[in-house]
């Protein structure tokens, strides 16, 4: 007889378990903190949509990353997010897990989430739950941060996930999954529990490694990378690795007095698998894995040049397209474009969508996000300026305040150029005082230029707000410090609402970038030498010029000419940057691909 929990969400015939630190699914359920989050979820809503086999493991925020507030000259302040699963469609399940972590049992209860597509299909996704009065204080919290706490809280976090998933897996009842597709490296430890579920007895080989079948393990697991720096990867030192995880027993076969075990796999494998110094998340899954990717094709080349013994392919991220749709497009595209919202690819027509149509659904957005700004902040922007948006995580890579590195340059293109209004939003990890400062340097520019630019800075940057402004400016800002944009997705939302890309040429703007047609760059491309190189100084005066010389004229003296520009990125890059087509290649070049 069929599992009834299985059967509820046809999780009966699953065979991918899709684990990610953290996914972001409505503005509601607040289990994500940025790009990684929502990018996890939009690639759970296309699994829906195209009927794909999938299930999703996460952990149960209890207290969510946290709600951004902000004082009148920047200073950012972090507060948990209050919220009660069961109002937003959580169902707590019947079953409990136990891991060790610390010497200590730790037991671990899931909620489940049924994502409905568009298809009618269903995909659930199990949050993995610390907080049980069974557990210690320090346990019960585990779960409760999003990405809070120190390294050990981090790596407690990790285990939940990875040792924590597979445990509650197999306890509901998934028995014949025949992929594991890795997130990021955060859920790596899942390869660990894998090859201690495998283990053979020791009767039945002649050696000790035998009893850990490797290859098997790797021909279970695939693994997708989104960090291009170095310092981006998990690492732990074997001393907490051992502290939460190990075990140790005497052994008079050994060399050693002390023999350890890390989940109940001998150290000297673990360290062969995951690093010899410390414990390398990214290093233990790619080795782990019959496939590794990056997130797009410059991404793809940066990993590679970071771990150069690994086989690592790439496929371009993507943006789930009903979901980033604005409903004044929505409208238009349901007019002009009928099957649009499971097939993306055919957004290619909006070519044929006439101007003016194309220009109004673009107003109705701007209109409601100036709305909107009036409500949040008392400032009144124009809806018949030019808008210029920059929304993204307020880390220093970001360059966020690239656009007032001449402060004086950018008062007078706005003045000789028809005027200018800035939109900024964004969070600093509660540890990141360069993040921090970043935000007070950005309200300090704000506060300085508001006799002649209007501009804001919204709090507390979420899924609702993203969808609000990547619809609303007439042009996406984006000026990463090269290469640390693995992918980037908020360009590809506004494209998809026609606002054009004003982007360094980083992460998926390399492909999605065409000049003057889909939007423009900044800056000259990405090579081996100036990614070596402080490239502040050029960036701005490229964007400075494009600004003045090119985007500012033809916004306000060639409206024709700027909706054209909008019907190119509609037609060019929305139907190629959609997770639906993301998740086709993943079928075809990662799930579907065994060891032969």
């Amino acid at each position: 007889m069929e599992n009834r929990f299985l059967e509820q969400t046809n999780g009966h015939r699953a065979k991918i378990a899709y684990f990610s630190m953290e996914v972001g699914i409505t503005q509601e359920i607040p289990t994500y903190s940025g790009g990684l989050g929502i990018l996890a979820g939009d690639t759970l809503k296309s699994c829906a949509d195209l009927q794909l086999p999938v299930i999703g493991i996460t952990l149960f925020h209890e207290k969510g990353y946290f709600f951004q507030t902000l004082d009148e000259k920047g200073n950012q302040n972090e507060k948990p997010v209050k919220w009660d699963p069961t109002s937003h469609q959580l169902e707590l399940l019947p079953f409990k897990v136990s891991v060790t972590i610390d010497q200590r049992e730790v037991t671990i209860q899931a909620w489940r989430y049924t994502l409905n597509g568009l298809s009618g299909s269903q995909v659930p996704i199990y949050f993995l739950d610390t907080g049980l009065p069974e557990n210690e204080p320090p346990d019960q919290g585990i779960t409760a941060h999003l990405y809070g706490g120190d390294t050990e809280y981090r790596l407690k976090q990790e285990i939940i996930l990875g040792i924590g998933g597979i445990r509650m897996l197999r306890e509901i009842g998934y028995k014949d999954l025949h992929t594991f597709h890795m997130n990021e490296g955060h859920a790596s430890l899942l390869t660990l529990e894998l090859l201690r579920e495998g283990r053979k007895r020791a009767e039945e080989v002649w050696i000790e490694e035998a009893q850990w079948d490797i290859h098997q393990v790797k021909d279970l697991c695939v693994f997708t990378t989104h960090t291009p720096v170095p310092a981006g990867h998990d690492r732990f030192s074997y001393d907490l690795v051992k502290k939460l995880l190990g075990r140790k027993s005497e052994d008079r076969l050994s060399d050693s007095e002390e023999y350890w075990w890390i989940n109940d796999l001998p150290i000297k494998m673990v360290q062969k698998l995951a690093g010899e110094e410390d414990f390398h998340m990214t290093l233990l899954a790619l080795n782990l894995s019959r496939y590794a990717n990056g997130v797009a094709k410059k991404h793809g080349e940066t990993s590679k040049r970071l771990f150069p013994t690994h086989k690592i392919d790439s496929i371009t991220n993507g943006v789930h397209t009903f979901t980033w749709t604005s409903a004044p497009f929505k409208k238009l595209f349901d007019n002009f474009i009928p099957g649009w919202t499971n097939d993306p690819f055919l957004l290619r027509h909006t070519i044929s969508i006439p101007p003016h149509a194309i220009w109004e659904a673009h107003q109705e957005c701007k209109k409601r996000l100036c709305d909107i700004v009036k409500q949040k902040t008392e400032v009144q922007l124009d809806p018949n300026r030019f808008t210029i948006g920059f929304a993204r995580r307020a880390t220093a890579y970001k360059r966020a305040d690239l656009l007032f590195h001449d402060i004086e340059r950018l008062r007078e293109i706005s003045k000789k150029g028809g005027g200018i209004q800035l939109v900024f939003a964004g969070k600093a990890h509660p540890k990141d005082e360069p993040g921090k400062d970043l935000i007070r340097t950005i309200f300090h520019h704000i506060e300085s230029l508001k006799e002649d630019i209007s501009a804001v800075y919204l709090k507390n940057y979420d899924i609702y707000l993203g969808g609000l402004l990547t619809s609303g400016v007439d042009v996406w800002l984006n000026t990463p410090l090269r290469p640390h944009e693995a992918s980037g997705t908020s360009g590809m939302k506004s494209a998809l609402n026609g606002v054009l890309n004003f982007s360094i040429l980083d992460g998926w703007w390399i492909e999605g970038h065409r000049e003057g047609i889909t939007g423009w760059s900044i800056g000259t491309p990405p090579t081996e030498e100036t990614l070596q190189e402080d490239t502040r100084e050029g960036d701005a005066a490229d964007l400075y010029y494009k600004l003045e010389e090119i985007i500012l004229p033809k916004y306000y003296s060639d409206q024709n000419g700027w909706i054209e520009m909008m019907k190119n990125a509609l037609s060019l890059n929305s139907s190629f940057f959609s997770t639906h087509r993301m998740m086709l290649q993943y079928v075809t070049s990662a799930y579907l691909k065994k060891i032969t």
